[in-house]
């Protein structure tokens, strides 16, 4: 299983539309497993870690699932786990983007 970043992101509702999603891969929001991706091309897989900073906030994922279309948004939570930590512990972290 692999699928285009920028698809996936839209899929699972993090970007309404390509274009937003591809602003926030080539603007350096987007980490995959740490490593910062700049190419809206990039696949990921099952149980890959994003970090994303969306609207000045860190969320970091893990990669469940793909999808064939945009769905609900229940739908779209199914591929994805949260794993942010608390903002306690992510207060004196610098900002990703």
């Amino acid at each position: 299983m692999a699928q285009r970043l920028d698809k996936w992101l839209v899929y699972a509702r993090f970007a309404r539309h390509r274009s937003v999603a591809c602003d926030l891969i080539e603007g350096g929001c987007v980490r995959i497993n740490r490593e910062r991706i700049d190419k809206i091309s990039h696949s990921v897989k099952m149980n890959d870690v994003l970090t994303l900073v969306i609207g000045g906030r860190a969320r970091v994922v893990r990669v469940l699932g793909e999808a064939e279309k945009r769905g609900s948004a229940s739908l779209a939570s199914q591929l994805y786990e949260d794993i942010t930590p608390s903002e306690k512990a992510d207060a004196s972290r610098q900002p990703l983007c």
